[in-house]
């Protein structure tokens, strides 16, 4: 049987090969919607399946995004994945995952990997982006949205949450418990300054605790962002003779942790020790106790993160606050703070 062409399609919808082109990609020049629906409709009667090789040559894109983050297996970054998938499945497109592991070699590896093969935009969850990736992205001239983290070596659009207004909230709902003070579950020594969630989640935690006028001397501790490494920091933390009345971590996969230690200790949550988490993953409904978070709308920012990066105007003008956009975060109560 004959390979069917956009010729044959041309013909059977009486217009030319040129509007079939149109119709297939969307564009670049509108096509009336009549003649859209004859296009459609030999398409359809054809069997046509446009060659998709061909299409990127020509244009030099494909119908690819890719996405970069630090680690799937985090259920945070899993989740922002899947919705990423999902918006970019909306417009048409399917979307390359990259692993970086917090490593910087592979997020350049990544980088120049998929803007070889012609991605049509780059999503980037970047825990630390260094100069070499950023001559990358340059060197390319690469339409990049920066998703979840802003890192200080690339001034791209951003897609972000309020983490600090986040933080504040948190902080200060455990404080209205009647909690004598917040200690705070933070990154690590090799956590960003500027620009990383975790780091707006430790600033707003101290903001909360000074409005209240109390001390954040040696009320922070360092864990890494897994769940795994921070139960054996939270062994250690509940048990010394210094435990605090509640403890504000800046992932829910460090709660997640927290809470398995509390339970091996026999420590009572939210009776002992009230917690708080920030990202309202799934698991956190079903943690023991269910636990209470932080969100924000994760599907909302991967839209976001998909029509910015595939929009012709993506490289906004502007100041470095007004290539922010910036969605709010919200109070998930549930019972290991010590609400009903």
């Amino acid at each position: 049987m004959a390979k069917v062409t956009r010729d044959d399609v041309a013909r059977l919808a009486g217009t030319s090969t040129a509007v079939v082109s149109y119709v297939i990609n969307n564009g670049p020049r509108p096509v009336a919607p009549a003649t859209r629906e004859r296009v459609l409709a030999a398409i359809k009667e054809l069997g046509y399946r446009p060659d998709r090789v061909a299409q990127a040559m020509a244009s030099r894109r494909t119908d690819l995004i890719g996405l970069i983050i630090p680690d799937a297996r985090q259920p945070f970054f899993g989740e922002m994945a899947h919705a990423v998938e999902q918006a970019a499945s909306e417009r048409g497109k399917m979307v390359l995952v990259g692993n970086t592991d917090y490593v910087a070699e592979r997020e350049v590896h990544y980088l120049r990997a998929f803007l070889g093969m012609r991605v049509s935009g780059l999503i980037l969850v970047s825990h630390a982006l260094n100069d070499l990736a950023a001559a990358e992205i340059e060197a390319w001239d690469a339409r990049v949205v920066l998703l979840h983290e802003r890192p200080e070596a690339i001034d791209d659009v951003a897609v972000v949450t309020d983490d600090l207004g986040g933080a504040r909230l948190a902080v200060r709902h455990l404080l209205e418990h009647g909690c004598a003070y917040v200690a705070c579950m933070g990154g690590t020594a090799e956590t960003p300054s500027v620009g990383d969630p975790v780091s707006d989640h430790v600033e707003g935690w101290r903001q909360a605790m000074a409005e209240a006028g109390l001390s954040t001397e040696g009320r922070l501790f360092e864990a890494p962002y897994n769940r795994y490494d921070a139960y054996r920091v939270a062994l250690d933390l509940l048990s010394g003779p210094d435990r605090p009345p509640a403890i504000f971590c800046s992932t829910d996969d460090q709660a997640i942790g927290l809470l398995r230690a509390a339970r091996e200790l026999r420590i009572d949550v939210p009776g002992e020790l009230a917690v708080i988490g920030f990202d309202d993953i799934k698991e956190a409904a079903l943690a023991d106790p269910p636990m209470t978070t932080i969100a924000s709308d994760r599907s909302a920012m991967a839209r976001a993160a998909v029509d910015l990066v595939l929009d012709d105007g993506v490289r906004i003008a502007g100041s470095r606050r007004e290539r922010l956009k910036q969605f709010p975060s919200r109070l998930v109560t549930r019972r290991s703070c010590g609400c009903a």
